[in-house]
């Protein structure tokens, strides 16, 4: 009977076998790599704006509260971007001759907001909300990092929701006092897990079971 298959499909047959399951793994392990990188997560990525707006110099040098800007964030799911006219009650006496500042202007001249670039910017099925976590006592600095240090604002954390569930598992690690909330310089105490137990009881959180389920986020 004649040969069906030529003596070389042998070792074709064996790289098919072994090699399709290794090129499937690396694959997923690229896959794995880019899901957690920068590009894919958009850590530490500044974005260009319409205008090259520093929380360094602002909220480290000027010392201005972060609600000043995010006039919403006690009381909305959102910050907020800061309209026009917020940016305009201070430069409409100082650097009013800035070229780089001219955006800002021709938005107040013209009524049309400015385009900013969202730099925190969470999927459709994901719900957050600004407000419980201010009132819960979770600090700016916990999801931003130190902002005021920021010439170019950028994303600190990865947003996976393994970050999430880091600090919903255990709240107690993260809660500082209300008071401290907008403070950027603020420390965690020597006995930080003995305060946020007890902040978390003042507060009334949710026990973990509860902050862990996924309608918390995903409704």
């Amino acid at each position: 009977m004649p040969q069906i298959f030529r003596p070389g499909s042998n070792p074709l047959a064996w790289y098919s076998l072994y090699g399709l399951p290794l090129v499937g793994a690396l694959l997923a392990w690229c896959c794995l790599v880019y899901t957690r990188s920068s590009y894919g997560t958009g850590a530490a990525v500044a974005r260009v704006q319409p205008v090259p707006f520093s929380h360094e110099h602002h909220v480290g040098y000027l010392g201005i509260d972060c609600r000043y800007c995010h006039t919403s964030v006690e009381h909305s799911s959102f910050a907020g971007f800061p309209p026009t006219k917020i940016c305009m009650n201070c430069h409409s006496q100082m650097w009013v001759g800035s070229d780089m500042l001219e955006p800002v202007r021709a938005s107040w001249r013209s009524g049309q907001s400015l385009h900013w670039h969202r730099i925190y910017n969470l999927p459709d099925f994901v719900y957050f909300d600004h407000s419980i976590h201010i009132h819960k006592g979770v600090g700016c600095s916990s999801c931003h990092g130190r902002i005021d240090r920021m010439p170019f604002t950028y994303q600190v954390p990865s947003l996976l929701m393994e970050w999430c569930l880091d600090c919903h598992r255990a709240p107690e690690r993260h809660l500082r006092p209300v008071a401290e909330v907008f403070n950027m310089k603020y420390e965690p105490p020597v006995d930080q897990l003995e305060l946020g137990r007890k902040l978390a009881k003042e507060y009334a959180l949710r026990d973990t079971h509860s902050l862990t389920s996924c309608s918390v986020c995903h409704r």
